[in-house]
């Protein structure tokens, strides 16, 4: 009897044990799991696209002629507010991997919506969409049309200091985007505003404090990718302490590597910990780091700090090639050709589309001689296109877009921030 008893209590006992362990367990998992999936990438509105993406039927690059890999690599600024002939060629002859517009490309919600809907129609035999991107980032540097309203300024939401606002910005950036047919937005400015005398970044920025710079700009970085939007963090390594401006000048930061890593690097770091896809390279000249080339022609940036110490493995982009700060040491394809050998994969040439076949002549060349390897291209490539499979990115017209909803949700981040 004693011992019937005795089995009872210890299988009691272990049952009891195992169902408190196992809630408990449950429940420190559940605990750990709420910061993580709160951080991480969900894209909520990918679930929802059927089409599927390039990299269904693989990636075979056999299949691949070496121009149409070029193509992939180059991203265009056009001209004009609705299809023509030069914009046409860039998608058909060049096939190029994606497409900028500007505000002088932008009229309206609606003609927006077209002008995109009839570059994705060009494209249509290309196996490989379009990504179609904007400067989007709020306050000064906005493109939505009137009557679409902008977020308010980096600096604003830094100064609110709130996660939430910012997050909620981001996915408003993301609505914004896909309402209007772009999939991808160079937003957010990771830059650290620690110089009062910049000309080109200022309330860009979310701030000065590096800490506050990155936990606002990943929250909009991550607010971008929850609405299927993707986010390009920039200016790597920093942009913040330049007294010049890049789209006319070279700007120098004389720092060591050590300084850059306690403050301009610090967002960029826990961007990447934290799921960027794309980070966009500064035209800026670091002589304590590379002491030839600027920031987004340098191996020592890209490579070394970007691919190596920071261990990125995403895509790549420069900053515009038809800056000053290119423009006045370089050609666009001389500095095109020394992006791609320090390790660059995607181009961005937002003006002057008629430099398009001087930079894909100058890549196919160097490829034919040796100067290049053509396994470098295809590591580009690879990059781009997976990108493009992760968003699914596809050739579905946008509908006409509907303003008002989101133009709701713009006041309240507007009057958050009063």
């Amino acid at each position: 009897m004693f011992s019937r008893a005795l089995i009872i209590i210890v299988i009691s006992l272990i049952t009891v044990g195992t169902v408190f362990l196992f809630f408990g367990i449950s429940d420190q998992e559940e605990e750990t799991r709420k910061p993580t999936e709160n951080a991480g990438t969900s894209m909520k509105k990918l679930e929802h696209k059927k089409e599927p993406g390039p990299l269904a039927m693989g990636t075979d690059f056999s299949d691949m002629s070496l121009d149409e890999k070029i193509g992939q690599m180059i991203f265009a600024g056009v001209d004009g507010t609705r299809m023509n002939a030069g914009t046409r060629d860039i998608i058909r002859e060049y096939q190029v991997g994606g497409i900028i517009l500007f505000g002088n490309n932008i009229q309206s919600a609606t003609q927006t919506v077209t002008f995109l809907n009839e570059m994705k129609a060009a494209n249509a035999d290309n196996p490989y969409p379009l990504l179609l991107g904007v400067d989007e980032e709020g306050g000064r540097v906005t493109r939505v049309p009137a009557p679409m309203k902008s977020l308010p300024t980096s600096r604003a939401i830094g100064n609110l200091n709130n996660p939430e606002v910012a997050f909620t910005a981001g996915t408003i950036l993301g609505e914004q985007m896909e309402m209007l047919g772009f999939n991808l937005d160079f937003a957010p400015v990771l830059d650290v505003n620690s110089n009062p005398n910049n000309p080109v970044i200022g309330d860009r920025s979310f701030g000065n404090n590096p800490e506050v710079v990155s936990t606002m700009g990943i929250q909009v970085m991550k607010g971008l990718q929850e609405e299927g939007i993707i986010s390009v963090v920039k200016h790597f390594p920093g942009h913040g302490d330049t007294s010049r401006d890049s789209h006319v000048r070279l700007p120098v930061v004389d720092k060591s590597y050590e300084e850059l890593k306690n403050l301009e690097l610090v967002p960029f770091q826990n961007a990447i910990r934290e799921g960027a896809d794309v980070t966009m390279i500064a035209h800026i000249f670091l002589p304590q780091i590379d002491g030839t080339y600027p920031s987004s022609m340098s191996k020592e940036v890209i490579t070394g700090m970007l691919r190596e110490d920071y261990n990125f493995e995403g895509v790549v982009i420069t900053d515009d090639l038809t800056m000053g700060a290119i423009t006045n040491q370089y050609t666009v394809a001389e500095a095109a050709l020394q992006t791609v050998k320090a390790g660059g994969d995607l181009l961005l040439m937002a003006h002057n589309p008629d430099l398009i076949s001087a930079v894909s002549d100058s890549l196919k060349a160097a490829v034919e001689n040796g100067e290049i390897s053509e396994e470098r291209i295809n590591e580009s490539v690879e990059r781009i296109i997976q990108l493009k499979e992760k968003y699914q990115v596809s050739r579905e017209k946008t509908p006409s877009p509907d303003i008002q909803p989101i133009n709701r949700k713009v006041d309240d981040v507007l009057e958050k921030v009063r």
